[in-house]
């Protein structure tokens, strides 16, 4: 019988390193590839394609582009995800990978599942959760045998696998449409200032435009329906945000991130587009949503982007929130006008045909409430505080 294994495939270092190594150190007789389109770069999915055609024995590429704006970037941007300042591009593509993955193992017969994760970040976490629910064995090469990239570059070299990094750029990128990431070589260190060749997606704030340029972002039921007014689907709003956003030097994170095993780690990332609705969605909550809904969404969407950062969205509990934060979005409608400038955004106007404000009610110059009314209301207000000053006297 052919021992098959099923190898989450990326084209990059860590993933080409690991189909050779599942042959002769893990006695894998075929290893089949898998690669999920979830908006990284043309170049870079044909690139993995025909690398993957040359060193493994068979391969697959999915678009699941669309997919990924529907059933994860909506639902993160309708709970505001934010994990300790990041937007989470990486972690909530993971589940979706792997779900392709298991779907491509059933067909195939495969015995295992593989995957180029080390012992020390968390989409070990992300893809195994999602892996070991079928039953089938796990292998992590790189977790398995302690490897360093410097000794992996050496053994791609070694067996003619090209790669792109190098021991003086030994950057390690993944991007998909929310977001790209960099990390790896002296970018490790948080006390290292990142040299400007990391970035691709953004203009560094300084080079952007003198004139500052303003974009109309409408949602409909907290899901991002159109730009200046112009209806998008969703993946070709983000896409097009993205270049917006990133010639105008907005969307750069650097940051100190705390890793679900308890390390802390220096991470770089670009989130143009993530940034801008990001922050337009949750301005407009705040004009449609009571001070109570907004109190204790904030709760709900910690929670949610703490289990959407581990990747446990199989959790029963994620579901649970899903269904509240749904609920609250049914009045997310209407429209936010974003300022962006040298890397600044700001909202500088929003509008919604739900929203709880009355300018009349709030005028200094209408006197349809009457101002003596509140008299009351202030004689109570810190009654017990005003208590507690006398009983200390």
């Amino acid at each position: 019988m052919v021992k098959k294994a099923i190898l989450s495939y990326s084209g990059g270092l860590d993933t080409s390193v690991c189909i050779p190594m599942l042959k002769e150190d893990y006695g894998f007789d075929e290893v089949i590839t898998v690669s999920v389109d979830v908006g990284q770069p043309e170049h870079e999915v044909k690139n993995a394609e025909e690398k993957a055609k040359l060193i493994s024995d068979k391969h697959y590429t999915i678009d699941a582009k669309d997919e990924f704006v529907a059933d994860y970037i909506f639902p993160l941007i309708k709970a505001n995800g934010d994990y300790e300042g990041y937007v989470m591009g990486t972690s909530i593509a993971r589940p979706l990978i792997a779900k392709k993955v298991v779907e491509i193992a059933e067909k195939e017969g495969a015995s295992a599942f593989a995957h180029g994760c080390t012992g020390k970040g968390n989409d070990q976490l992300r893809f195994e959760t999602i892996f070991r629910s079928t039953g089938k064995d796990v292998i992590a090469p790189m977790r398995e045998r302690n490897l360093t990239r410097e000794w992996e570059i050496e053994y791609a070299k070694c067996h003619n696998i090209p790669v792109a990094a190098t021991k003086d750029k030994p950057w390690s990128v993944d991007e998909n449409l929310w977001s790209r990431s960099i990390e790896g070589g002296r970018l490790e260190d948080p006390n290292f200032v990142p040299p400007e060749e990391i970035y691709e997606w953004t203009t560094s704030p300084e080079k952007a435009p003198d004139k500052a340029i303003f974009v109309d972002i409408g949602f409909e039921n907290g899901v991002p329906v159109s730009l200046d007014g112009q209806k998008m689907k969703g993946y070709d709003l983000i896409k097009k945000l993205n270049q917006i956003g990133g010639d105008n030097g907005v969307g750069r994170s650097d940051m100190v991130e705390d890793r679900v095993l308890g390390l802390k780690a220096r991470e770089n990332y670009e989130h143009p587009a993530a940034t801008i609705l990001l922050k337009a969605h949750k301005d407009l909550e705040q004009l449609v949503l009571t001070r109570a809904e907004l109190k204790f969404k904030a709760t709900v969407d910690a929670q949610w982007s703490e289990l959407a950062y581990q990747g446990l969205v199989d959790e029963p509990l994620y579901a649970d929130l899903n269904a509240f934060v749904d609920k609250t979005q049914e009045r997310v409608t209407g429209t936010v006008k974003m300022k962006l400038y040298k890397g600044s955004l700001i909202v500088v106007a929003r509008d919604s045909p739900f929203a709880l404000y009355s300018e009349d009610l709030v005028s200094f110059d209408s006197q349809t409430i009457d101002q003596k009314d509140a008299e009351g209301y202030c004689k109570y207000h810190g009654f017990q505080a005003r208590l507690y000053k006398q009983l200390k006297k």
